[in-house]
C-alpha cells in the first residue's frame, strides 16, 4: 500500500488536499444517508450499523478507503448541531473558520507544554486568553477543555490560596461539575443553597455564610450565569455583595452565559462578573466553536502560583532565567493542543459585533419559540426564556408520556430534545444555540412533538 497518505514534513500540505477532500466528501454523503438530525433506530441499531462499517479494526493488511469508510459512517450516525431541530443541550454548530483553524492545529501538531514545543502558539495564548479576561473585567485566564476543568481548577486555586482546605457553597442549581470537584480535592462535602426559583436563594446564602465558621478566604461561593437546566442566571451583584460582607471568594460558572458579553443587548445580564476571584467560560458554546473551547478567569494573576511545577526536559530554571517562556504553570494537564487559535481566528473574523449578532439570533429565536409555545393552546411553557433555553411540554401530559415523546423522536432521527425537572414537574428541553434557525424549524418542531406525544 503507498504510504502518501501518511506523508509528513513539507509535502504535507499538499498530501493533505485530497485527504481535506476525501472528508468533506464523506461528510456530505454520510450526512445525507442520516437524512435528519440524528441516527435513527435507537442505540443498538447504531452500535450494528457502526460494526458493520467498521469491520475489523486492526486489520492484518490495512485498507486505504478507510477515512472514507469511518468519516461516512461517523458522519451517518452522528447528532447534528446544524440542523435546526437538534436542540437538546449546549452543542454548537462550529463556525466555518474555527473548524479550519482547527485543522491547522492538528496538522501542525504544537504541544503548549514547553515553548520549544510551541513557540508561536505560546504568544498566542498569552495575548487571546488576556484579551478574553480583560472583556470581563478579570485579569488573565487559563485555556481549559471546557466547564468541569475550568470549575475543578477553581476550587483548586481557591483551596491552595486558603492554605490547602476550602468549603464550597453552592446553589442547587450548580452545575454538577461543582460537587465532584469537591469530592476530587478532597474537600468537605458542599454546603447546599436552595435555589427555589431555579436562581440561588440569597437570604438562604446570607443564612449558610453567617453559619459557617473560619477565617476569611475560607469559603468559595460557587454562582451560576447561565444554568444548564434553564438557562438561569443568579443574582450576581447581590451574591458578589453578601461575599464581600463574609469574606469569602466568589467563583461565577459562567460557562453558558459568558457568550453574553460580545453582546451590548444581552451583556447587562452578566453584571457582577467582574467582582469574581474565578470565572468559568466555555466558548464551545456561545461561542460556536469546535469542543474543547474552556477558559478559567482569574482576578488575581498571584493565584496562579498553585500550579508552578518543574520538570528539567521542560523548564529547567537556567532555561526560564534566560527568558524562556514558563508553560507547565498555565494548565493542570501536560500535552495540550492549542485550541486557542480556533479562539483567535474566530474573535479576530467576526470581532465583537459579529459574535454578538449571533448572540443576539439565537436569544431571539429562544423568544420566538417561547412565544409560539405560549399562544398554543397544545402546550404549557415553563417561564421566558433568559439566553437560549425554553422549557416547554404538552399540556395535560403526564411525565412519563414527556419523556417517551422525547425518546420516540430520538428512535425515528427526526428531532433532539432535552429534558428537565423542575418544579416537580418533566419538561422538554429546546436549547436554541443555532443563528440559522427559522421560525418555519421552530413550528416544525412544534408539531412533531404534538403529533407524537402519546394520549
Amino acid at each position: 500500500m503507498s504510504s502518501a497518505p501518511l506523508a509528513s514534513g513539507p509535502e504535507g500540505p499538499d498530501t493533505l488536499r485530497p485527504l481535506l477532500d476525501t472528508v468533506l466528501d464523506a461528510l456530505g454523503t454520510g450526512r445525507r444517508a442520516r437524512g435528519g438530525p440524528f441516527p435513527a433506530g435507537g442505540p443498538d441499531a447504531v452500535a450494528a450499523r457502526m460494526r458493520d462499517a467498521v469491520g475489523d479494526v486492526l486489520p492484518d493488511d490495512g485498507d486505504p478507503d478507510a477515512l472514507r469508510t469511518l468519516v461516512h459512517a461517523l458522519a451517518e450516525g452522528a447528532a447534528d448541531p446544524a440542523d435546526p431541530l437538534c436542540a437538546a443541550h449546549l452543542h454548537c454548530p462550529p463556525l466555518a473558520v474555527a473548524t479550519a483553524a482547527d485543522l491547522a492545529v492538528s496538522a501542525l501538531n504544537p504541544s503548549l507544554d514547553s515553548w520549544d514545543q510551541a513557540p508561536a502558539a505560546s504568544a498566542l495564548e498569552a495575548l487571546v486568553t488576556r484579551t478574553l479576561a480583560h472583556e470581563i473585567g478579570l485579569a488573565d485566564a487559563l485555556v481549559t477543555t471546557g466547564g468541569t476543568e475550568a470549575n475543578q481548577l477553581a476550587l483548586l486555586l481557591a483551596r491552595e490560596a486558603n492554605g490547602g482546605s476550602v468549603q464550597l457553597v453552592c446553589g442547587s442549581n450548580a452545575h454538577h461539575s461543582l460537587p465532584r470537584a469537591a469530592w476530587l480535592l478532597g474537600l468537605p462535602d458542599p454546603v447546599v443553597v436552595p435555589a427555589p426559583a431555579g436562581t440561588l436563594d440569597l437570604a438562604a446564602l446570607d443564612e449558610a455564610l453567617t453559619a459557617l465558621p473560619g477565617p476569611r478566604g475560607s469559603v468559595l461561593v460557587a454562582a451560576t450565569a447561565g444554568t444548564t437546566d434553564a438557562g438561569l442566571i443568579d443574582p450576581l451583584p447581590e451574591i458578589a455583595g453578601l461575599c464581600a460582607a463574609h469574606g469569602a471568594r466568589l467563583h461565577i460558572d459562567a460557562a453558558y452565559g459568558g457568550g453574553l458579553v460580545f453582546s451590548d443587548r444581552h451583556r447587562d445580564k452578566l453584571a457582577g462578573l467582574d467582582r469574581a476571584h474565578t470565572v468559568t467560560l466555555d466558548l464551545h458554546k456561545l461561542g460556536w466553536q469546535p469542543v474543547a473551547a474552556g477558559l478559567l478567569a482569574v482576578r488575581h494573576p498571584r493565584d496562579l502560583a498553585a500550579l508552578t511545577q518543574r520538570a528539567d526536559y521542560l523548564n529547567a530554571d537556567d532555561d526560564t532565567e534566560a527568558g524562556l517562556p514558563d508553560l507547565l504553570g498555565r494548565s493542570m494537564r501536560t500535552t495540550r493542543r492549542p485550541d486557542v487559535l480556533k479562539l483567535a481566528v474566530t474573535l479576530k473574523t467576526l470581532g465583537r459585533t459579529g459574535l454578538g449578532t449571533l448572540v443576539d439570533q439565537v436569544c431571539a429565536r429562544a423568544r420566538e419559540f417561547a412565544a409560539m409555545v405560549h399562544n398554543h393552546p397544545a402546550f404549557e411553557l415553563y417561564d421566558p426564556p433568559v439566553i437560549s433555553t425554553v422549557l416547554f411540554r404538552p399540556a395535560e401530559a403526564t411525565d412519563d408520556a414527556v419523556a417517551a415523546v422525547r425518546r420516540q423522536l430520538l428512535t425515528d432521527g427526526r428531532a433532539v430534545l432535552g429534558r428537565a425537572a423542575l418544579d416537580g414537574r418533566l419538561w422538554l428541553k429546546a436549547t436554541l444555540l443555532n443563528p440559522h434557525t427559522r421560525p418555519d424549524d421552530l413550528a416544525a418542531l412544534l408539531k412533531l412533538v404534538e403529533g407524537n406525544t402519546p394520549r
